[in-house]
């Protein structure tokens, strides 16, 4: 999102309630709360300032720092890593909450995550995981590694057995950045007890620049997105696993990678118009899922190619579809148009791929702006939209009718008074009985809990 529109709602404290995105929104919502009308009709009123300088929120809703980089684990191993990005709260026993939380960090990431026996996969790599336990008012009873040894842990997504797959936004090799295993790999992750899972790369879902996963909880099949934003750009895919909905351990089975073709349509950016729908959508086995020789979205695919789109990121399950999201598309990369994010809904029952949101330009302060990234259903109706753009960074609602309204914005200035910059957020999700929003700011690495009016 341009400067100038994040700017001018910064200063202004301005609700964005009553605007529209365009699309077709009834959809997103199928099977929530939304969907029986109890998301909020516009919004939660206006940001009120953060005398602390951290997190604007609507008035009667309060925030809590549960972690901040730098500071000191809780286990003793070490610092709280850097490069906050996607997380997911899972229910535990006696009313405890289980965050896991993502690192993007590269080999030089400010703050690493530490190396732990039995949990770390390369200890070259700085990212990969870290899980908090909280109890029924959000207070830390315990954080520590969950995995390490990983690189650019993105997002990933839960699993109906109460697992996390954390996903590597990279395919860097072994020897490529002082990397002494290949990258690019889904982790599974054990968010009451890591060393149960460890740190074993699900090679048989493919090796490329993953971004989030959903799984479809009647198959087992797991859905994936890839985040190449430059030509040739990513693909969707799914995995068939041997043993599905087997618990943890059973994605280690192996299965079956393939990638979606839209017949007709090798680029989905060209598709503009919400509601525009595709039948007969086709799925065709990737050729090398290990990526031994060339990329897999290089690969050949057959006389009839392959679908692409640039910037495949957040993704969900909900109302017997899979949800996904094009962060954006631009034809100066080699898109086939220029869009400011896409969701997509596609149906595996009914074969079908249906354009449900398009988000709007950045040009229009009417519009609520670009690039969505982590993306969530919140359990009190609703969607819950994290942007990743340039200025003021916001976490955004948007109830059932389409309408915008902020939720919360980053107040820490990490710039300059002339000059000042916002981390983005990531890593939106609710606790198990939907009365605590999480969030994370991505720089400084910090994790909120946001309790409130939630309707």
């Amino acid at each position: 999102m341009s400067a100038t529109r994040r700017q001018i709602l910064s200063r202004t404290g301005a609700s964005v309630a009553g605007i529209a995105f365009t699309g077709a929104f009834s959809e997103l919502f199928a099977g929530t709360a939304a969907a029986r009308g109890h998301s909020p009709a516009a919004g939660y009123g206006p940001l009120v300032p953060d005398p602390a300088g951290l997190l604007d929120l609507p008035k009667g809703f309060r925030y809590t720092v549960l972690s901040r980089e730098g500071d000191p684990l809780r286990s003793g191993e070490g610092p709280v890593p850097s490069n906050h990005d996607g997380m997911a709260a899972f229910a535990g026993r006696r009313g405890r909450v289980h965050l896991v939380r993502n690192h993007e960090n590269r080999v030089t990431g400010r703050v690493g995550v530490p190396t732990v026996e039995g949990l770390t996969y390369d200890p070259a790599a700085k990212g990969g995981c870290t899980a908090l336990t909280l109890d029924g008012r959000n207070n830390v009873l315990d954080e520590r590694v969950a995995i390490a040894g990983t690189a650019v842990n993105c997002a990933g997504g839960p699993t109906p057995w109460g697992t996390w797959l954390t996903c590597e936004e990279t395919e860097d090799r072994a020897g490529t950045n002082g990397y002494t295993k290949d990258h690019g790999f889904i982790f599974e992750v054990d968010p009451a007890d890591p060393h149960r899972t460890g740190a074993v790369p699900l090679t048989a879902m493919g090796r490329f620049q993953h971004e989030a996963i959903a799984v479809d909880p009647r198959s087992g099949i797991v859905y994936e997105t890839e985040d190449a934003f430059l030509k040739p750009f990513g693909l969707f895919y799914r995995f068939l696993p041997e043993k599905p909905l087997g618990g943890t351990g059973s994605l280690r089975a192996g299965g079956t990678l393939e990638a979606m073709r839209v017949p007709g349509v090798p680029d989905l950016s060209v598709i503009q118009e919400t509601g525009a729908r595709f039948e007969g959508v086709e799925w065709v086995p990737v050729p090398d899922p290990q990526a031994v020789q060339t990329p897999i979205r290089l690969q050949d695919f057959g006389p009839k190619g392959i679908t692409h789109a640039q910037k495949l990121e957040g993704c969900y399950w909900g109302g017997g579809a899979v949800y996904f999201v094009s962060s954006f598309a631009r034809t100066k990369d080699g898109s086939g148009a220029t869009h400011y994010g896409q969701v997509w809904k596609y149906e595996p029952q009914r074969r079908r791929l249906t354009l449900v949101v398009v988000f709007g330009p950045d040009t229009d302060i009417q519009l609520p702006g670009e690039s969505p990234d982590n993306i969530c259903l919140a359990p009190t109706g609703g969607l819950m939209v994290c942007e990743d753009g340039e200025g003021a960074q916001h976490v955004y609602g948007v109830n059932r009718r389409g309408e915008v309204y902020a939720v919360a914005r980053g107040a820490n200035n990490i710039g300059t008074p002339e000059t000042p910059e916002w981390g983005e957020f990531a890593g939106v999700t609710f606790s198990p009985d939907g009365e605590t929003m999480y969030v994370n700011c991505y720089t400084p690495g910090t994790t909120f809990a946001v309790t409130g009016p939630w309707c």
